[in-house]
């Protein structure tokens, strides 16, 4: 990755305004693009521990689920005590150890998880056609940019 500042240089005023610039549209995109999405119902921290769960495979321990989402056990029992209530999650006996549970996506679960994804990759693309196609190619060349490591 390129960077024409020393390491010790702070960013001037021009760069510290763009930076709340970019900060304030994103969260505006990201907020409409969940606002659009079927699970109005759904909390974004109950979303991103659903997918979290998806991406462990569907079945994961609730300690596992804590450290993955970075929260206390407490916080991860809350939002699976929400998420089994609504049907989006089942606790099942841990196959590999009898005394410990797992939480499991139920098929509800997947499903919500699959139209949110849709719905939010819609709005996105929508959104995305209103530039031109050398447009697209520049942006997502400009974040990949801004996300890599």
């Amino acid at each position: 990755m390129h960077d024409d500042r020393t390491p010790d240089a702070q960013p001037d005023d021009a760069t510290s305004d763009e930076g709340a610039e970019l900060l304030d549209l994103l969260h505006t995109l990201m907020h409409t693009l969940r606002r659009e999405s079927v699970a109005d119902d759904i909390a974004p921290g109950q979303m991103r521990f659903l997918r979290t769960l998806h991406r462990a495979g569907g079945t994961a321990r609730p300690g596992e689920l804590a450290t993955a989402l970075n929260l206390a056990p407490r916080s991860v029992t809350t939002k699976v005590d929400l998420a089994e209530a609504a049907g989006l999650v089942e606790r099942r006996p841990d196959p590999t150890d009898r005394r410990a549970t797992v939480v499991a996506l139920t098929d509800r679960g997947t499903a919500v998880l699959a139209q949110v994804s849709a719905d939010r990759t819609r709005g996105m693309s929508a959104r995305l056609s209103r530039l031109a196609p050398a447009d697209r190619t520049r942006l997502l060349t400009l974040v990949r940019r801004l996300t890599d490591e």
